[in-house]
Parts: structure tokens; C-alpha cells; sequence
């Protein structure tokens, strides 16, 4: 991969700070945030958005699989606004992000990359003693699997996103599918619109387009989707092996956990939901209603209601 195609549309420098610049006595305000620049596994370049003032309690919020750090914009704002500092991180290969030159997205290289962004985030020195670790999907089984490294120490609380250590196969295989489609791009947002529309039929249409574009890079006059599409190529999952390690994580898990379910889901099923419980007593379950697999996005209100509360109480 051509390292011209890496950190596409990137911010001025003027308006990005390193964490390093951006951590003491800085703040991005609970609506406009601070540009980050992070480094991952490797060396690679992260892009990441704080919120809210540098001394408050620390949520970290990993993005799905073909999302960006903006799916946590209005959530990250709110957040903010309450006193606590909001971390939104963009994934290796998707937004800002750079693109592995080597096609590097195993669960393993992701969850490295969390462990050294939570160091830079001095984490284990936040309120609390760790970060709150907000991840959907692809980046609730980082943020799952981290909690069973050493690097798991810096992390004190655990929310996953309509994510269990047993997802249901054809939900996962409706989101790889869609994932997989139109890496030849589109000709207009008009037809990004009717693909998004297609994969999310519980949600309306929408009839702007604009804010479609900041998932999308602009590229020879068509649009392609923000994120390295490398990143399912060659792919080869052993859905055992990944269950095994997820359960095996989730078994050993101490700190508090809230799990966010959309009850229309096709990827965590109710079946779903109560194995995972059974694997983590303590964890406590939020069900939004009329939200499926994007639960943040398809409720942004209720989702920020229940995460807001779980930060708080567990800050006692």
C-alpha cells in the first residue's frame, strides 16, 4: 500500500496537537475537540479527538469496523460537557488513521495499538486509576481482548457496544458483506446514501447527504469509504479460535462492565446476550429499543444516558 494514501485529508498542523502538547491543562471544550496525533503498533499514526477537560475521568472510545472516531462526535460532546475527558480514536486504516504499508489488522496488532495509546494517555494516572473503554463491535473486542494483557491494567471499566464473546454468524456475515461491497467507490452521495439506507433499513434515509462525507475519502472524482479495504482482504478467521480467546478474556474479567445491546440486532442476540452473562455475573446489560447493530447511532441519546451513568457510578 502506497503511503500517499495514508492520513487522507489530513487536519492542519495548526489545529493538531500530540498527546504530548494537548495533555496538561488543555481542553477541547465539550463540543470542539483537540486533534490528537497518536503512534500505534510499529510507528503508525493514529488520529484521535479529545473532549472535555485533561482532568477528568478518561473514556476511550473505539469505532467499529469501518467507522471512524466521528460515529462518538455527539456522544464525545455530551461526555464532555459533563466533566470528562473523551478520547476518540481512529482505528489503524480507517479515517485519519494511517494504513498498515503491510496490511497489518489482526486482533493482536489492535489491541497493541490500544495498550501504547492508553500510555500516552498516562491512563493509569487518570481518576479512577485507568480509562473507561468504550468499544463497539470491532473495537469492543480490542478493548476486551486488552483486558487480558498486561496492558489491561491502565483500562478500569469495560462497555461493549452490541458486542459478545458469541455474535451471531449471519449478523457477522451481513456486516462483512456490506464491508466487502463497492470497493470500486461511488459516483455521487446519492448512492452512498442508498447503500447505507440498504445495510440500515430500521433507520430513514437520509435526506442530506452531507454528513455522509466524513466517512468517505474523496479520490479521481468518485467516493470511496474511509477506510483501507485491505483491511478484509486475505482474511482468514477461525471463528473457534476467536471465541475461545474472547471467552477466555470476558472469564477473567474483574472490573466493572456494562454490555449495550440494540434489541433488533442480528449480531448479538438476546441468546447472545445472556451467555455472555453468564461468563461475567457482574456485568450489567442496557437494552435500547428500536436499535440494532449501531446502537450509538441509532439511539445517540439513550446510548450516552447509559454510558454517562455507568462512568459515573463507577467512579464512587
Amino acid at each position: 500500500m502506497s503511503n500517499a494514501n495514508n492520513l487522507v485529508e489530513p487536519t492542519p498542523r495548526s489545529q493538531t496537537q500530540s498527546v504530548d502538547s494537548s495533555a496538561h491543562g488543555r481542553s477541547g471544550g465539550g463540543g470542539t475537540p483537540t486533534r490528537l496525533r497518536l503512534r500505534g503498533s510499529g510507528g503508525l499514526e493514529l488520529a484521535a479527538d479529545q473532549f472535555g477537560p485533561v482532568d477528568g475521568p478518561l473514556v476511550v472510545f473505539l469505532h467499529g469496523g469501518g467507522q471512524t472516531r466521528h460515529s462518538w462526535k455527539q456522544t464525545g460532546a455530551k461526555l464532555a460537557a459533563a466533566g470528562m475527558r473523551v478520547v476518540t480514536l481512529d482505528a489503524r486504516g480507517h479515517g485519519d488513521s494511517q494504513w498498515s504499508p503491510d496490511r497489518d489488522y489482526t486482533r493482536e496488532t489492535m489491541v497493541a495499538d490500544l495498550t501504547l495509546v492508553l500510555e500516552q494517555l498516562d491512563a493509569a494516572s487518570a481518576p479512577g486509576g485507568g480509562a473507561v473503554v468504550v468499544g463497539a463491535s470491532m473495537g469492543g473486542i480490542t478493548g476486551l481482548l486488552t483486558t487480558a494483557t498486561p496492558g489491561g491494567a491502565s483500562i478500569r471499566a469495560l462497555v461493549l457496544v452490541d458486542i459478545v464473546t458469541r455474535p451471531e454468524p449471519e449478523g457477522v456475515a451481513r456486516v462483512i458483506d456490506f464491508l466487502s461491497k463497492h470497493r470500486d467507490g461511488f459516483d455521487t452521495l446519492d448512492q452512498v446514501a442508498d447503500a447505507v439506507a440498504e445495510y440500515l433499513p430500521h433507520r430513514p434515509r437520509p435526506a442530506n447527504t452531507d454528513g455522509l462525507r466524513r466517512n468517505l475519502r474523496q479520490r479521481d472524482g468518485r467516493w470511496y469509504w474511509h477506510w483501507d479495504p485491505d483491511m478484509l482482504r486475505d482474511r482468514v478467521e477461525d471463528p473457534s479460535a476467536m471465541i475461545e480467546q474472547m471467552e477466555a478474556a470476558a472469564s477473567a474479567l474483574r472490573i466493572p462492565v456494562l454490555l449495550v445491546r440494540g434489541m433488533q440486532s442480528d449480531v448479538v442476540s438476546a441468546e447472545g446476550a445472556a451467555a455472555f452473562q453468564a461468563l461475567v455475573p457482574h456485568a450489567e446489560i442496557v437494552e435500547i429499543g428500536g436499535a440494532a447493530h449501531t446502537a450509538a447511532g441509532d439511539d445517540n441519546d439513550s446510548f450516552t444516558d447509559a454510558v454517562a451513568k455507568f462512568v459515573v457510578e463507577n467512579l464512587k
